[in-house]
C-alpha cells in the first residue's frame, strides 16, 4: 500500500539533515508534443479560484494550474522540486530551508520571491480551514529574494506534504497584501494573478472555467497545453454522455457505480482509480454537538446503530466502497479498527434513546431532526436515513440545498441538526484530521474545520502530541488512542471511503495519475 511508503518518509522526513535535491526530469522534460485545448469536466462551481484561503476540489482543480506550490509529489509519496529548487531540513526538525527557482514570475511579470513565500504562509495559516496544517511554523526569514527559512516552534511530520498541491500555493504579496480580507479579495475571482502553469481568461459561475498558456512559466518548455477549457456540469447524466461522446476529455472525482462500470466500456476512455491516494476521502454523518438533542452521546449512538454501513457500501453503492470504522482511513499507517463498530442493532438503539429521555410519543415519535446532504451526490443517503431512522421514533425531514456553497454555509455557520458530509484526510492525519476534532478549530462560518462543535481536552492533548511526534510506532499509538475515544464520543459517525476514479481519454499523455492527481499542476499533460 502506498501509505507504507509515506510511513517510512515520515520517519526520516524531519530528522534528515541532508539535502533535499529530486530529478528535475519528470517536471522539467520537453513535452513530446505541444499545443491544443483540454476540456475538463466538473460537478460545482467554486466560491472563487484562490485554494490559499479556501479548500475543497472545487476551488483546487483550476487553482493548482493558476498557483504553483514550493513542492510537488510523485506517484510513489517522493517530494519533488517545484518553485523550491531544493531544500533541507536541520537535524532537530526545527528548521526548513527553501531555495527558490530563479528567474520565476508571477502572470504579472512581477518576481516570486521569499517574501511571497512567507506571506502565502501567514496567509494560509490565518485563513484556511486546516489550521493545524502549518501552525508549527512561528516564522518565516527571507534573508535574501531566493531564500525562505522556515522556523518551527516543535518538529512538523508533514510540512513537506503541506508545501504541495493546493495546500500551499504561492499568491502574489503585492496582490494581497493591500489590506483586503483574503477570503473576499475581489483578485480571486476576476483579474486574477497567479503563480502558476496557467493564466485566468474567464471565470463564468455555473458555466466555465477558461485558463490559457502561461508563456513564462518557470519550468523550460511547459505547459505543454495552450489551453485548458473547465466546464461546470452540474447534471450527473449530461456530464457522463459528455465523456462518453468525447465533448469532454477529461473528469476526476468520479464516484457513481454505474457511471464508472459504463464508462469502462468506451474503448476510447481510461478510467482510473488511480490518483487518490494523498486525498482519503471518507464519507460521514456528521453531528451538531452543540445543539440539542444532539449533544448527548447516547443520542449519536443511537443513530450509528440504526445506520447499516454494510447496506451502504453494497446496495447503495454496489461494492464500489470499502466500510470506514473512524476518522483515518482504512489502509494508513495510522489506521486503528479496534474501536467501536457500531453493528446495526435498533434494540440496543431505542434503549439509548430511553436512557437518553426521549421516549416515544403517542405517534411513535421521539422528536425530529433535519438532515443535509452535499447536493447531489449524497441524495440517495439523505433519503435512506428517513425510514432507517423513523424504526428508533426519529422523524427525519431531507432539507436540500439547490447547490454546494448554500450547503457549505449551513454546515460551515452551524445551522444543521445533521449532515452527510465528505472529509479528506489529505495524505497525513496532521493536515487532513485533526481539523475536524480539535476544539481550538470551533471555526463558525469557516467549512471543513470543526463544524460539529466537539471538544474534549483529552483529544486535543493526544493530537498535540501526535503533531509533533516524528516516530511512526509512537505516532500510531497515539492515533490508536484518539480514534477509541472518538468512536465511543461520535461527533461524526463514518460510514465508508469514496471509490473516486478519474476519466480520461486515452489520447491523452501523462495523465495525472500521482498522489494528488488532478490536484496537481497538469503541467506535463499532452495530446498524443
Amino acid at each position: 500500500m502506498h501509505y507504507k511508503a509515506i510511513a517510512g518518509w515520515l520517519t526520516t522526513a524531519v530528522a534528515a539533515s541532508a539535502l533535499s535535491v529530486a530529478p528535475l526530469s519528470a517536471q522539467a522534460a520537453a513535452c513530446e508534443k505541444q499545443g491544443g485545448t483540454l476540456v475538463y469536466a466538473v460537478r460545482g462551481t467554486p466560491r472563487h479560484l484562490n485554494p490559499a484561503v479556501q479548500s475543497g476540489i472545487a476551488t483546487g482543480v483550476p487553482g493548482t494550474q493558476l498557483f504553483a506550490a514550493p513542492l510537488r509529489f510523485d506517484e510513489n509519496w517522493n517530494a519533488q522540486p517545484y518553485l523550491a529548487e531544493r531544500w533541507e531540513t536541520s537535524d532537530d526538525g526545527l528548521t526548513m530551508t527553501l531555495h527558490l527557482v530563479k528567474g520565476a514570475t508571477f502572470h504579472d511579470g512581477q518576481p516570486i520571491t521569499s517574501q511571497d513565500v512567507a506571506f502565502s504562509i501567514a496567509t494560509v495559516k490565518a485563513n484556511h480551514p486546516f489550521k493545524t496544517m502549518f501552525e508549527p511554523v512561528a516564522e518565516v526569514l527571507t534573508p535574501d529574494a531566493h531564500t525562505a527559512v522556515l522556523k518551527l516552534s516543535k518538529p512538523h511530520p508533514a510540512l513537506e506534504l503541506a508545501m504541495s498541491s493546493q495546500l500551499l500555493s504561492i499568491i502574489p504579496k503585492h496582490i494581497y497584501g493591500d489590506g483586503h480580507d483574503p477570503k473576499k479579495h475581489p483578485r480571486n475571482s476576476e483579474n486574477l494573478v497567479g503563480s502558476g502553469a496557467f493564466k485566468l481568461v474567464e471565470f463564468k459561475r455555473g458555466e466555465h472555467i477558461i485558463l490559457t498558456r502561461n508563456e513564462n512559466y518557470f519550468l523550460p518548455g511547459k505547459p505543454c497545453l495552450d489551453k485548458i477549457v473547465i466546464r461546470i456540469i452540474k447534471d450527473n447524466n449530461a456530464r457522463i454522455i459528455a465523456l462518453d461522446k468525447g465533448e469532454v476529455h477529461m473528469a476526476a472525482f468520479e464516484a457513481g457505480p454505474t457511471d464508472i462500470n459504463r464508462l469502462k466500456k468506451n474503448k476510447n476512455l481510461e478510467v482510473t482509480p488511480r490518483g487518490y491516494s494523498a486525498i482519503g476521502p471518507i464519507n460521514w454523518l456528521a453531528f451538531n454537538t452543540a445543539r440539542k438533542p444532539m449533544s448527548d452521546k447516547r443520542v449519536r449512538q443511537a443513530i450509528a446503530y440504526a445506520v447499516d454501513r454494510n447496506f451502504i457500501t453494497q446496495a447503495l453503492l454496489r461494492g464500489t466502497a470499502e466500510v470506514a470504522t473512524g476518522p483515518i482511513v482504512p489502509g494508513s499507517p495510522y489506521y486503528n479498527g479496534e474501536v467501536a463498530l457500531y453493528d446495526v442493532d435498533l434494540d440496543k438503539a431505542n434503549r439509548l434513546l430511553d436512557e437518553a429521555g426521549f421516549p416515544k410519543g403517542s405517534d411513535g415519535t421521539r422528536f425530529g431532526l433535519t438532515v443535509d446532504y452535499i447536493p447531489p451526490v449524497q441524495k440517495s443517503l439523505a433519503e435512506y436515513l428517513k425510514p432507517q431512522l423513523k424504526k428508533i421514533g426519529i422523524g427525519v425531514t431531507v432539507r436540500a440545498a439547490p447547490d454546494f456553497p448554500t450547503w457549505a454555509k449551513r454546515v460551515g455557520g452551524h445551522d444543521f441538526d445533521i449532515s452527510w458530509d465528505i472529509v479528506f484526510n489529505w495524505g497525513d492525519p496532521v493536515i487532513g484530521v485533526h481539523r475536524t476534532y480539535l476544539s481550538t478549530n470551533i471555526r463558525k462560518g469557516v467549512i471543513w474545520s470543526n463544524t460539529q462543535g466537539y471538544a474534549n481536552p483529552e483529544v486535543d492533548e493526544l493530537l498535540d502530541r501526535a503533531g509533533r511526534e516524528t516516530d511512526v510506532e509512537k505516532r500510531q499509538a497515539l492515533y490508536a488512542e484518539f480514534q477509541k475515544i472518538v468512536a465511543d464520543e461520535l461527533p461524526v459517525y463514518w460510514t465508508h471511503t469514496l471509490p473516486y476514479h478519474t476519466i480520461y481519454s486515452k489520447k491523452l499523455g501523462n495523465p495525472p495519475l500521482t498522489i494528488w492527481g488532478t490536484s496537481s499542476p497538469l503541467d506535463s499533460l499532452y495530446w498524443k
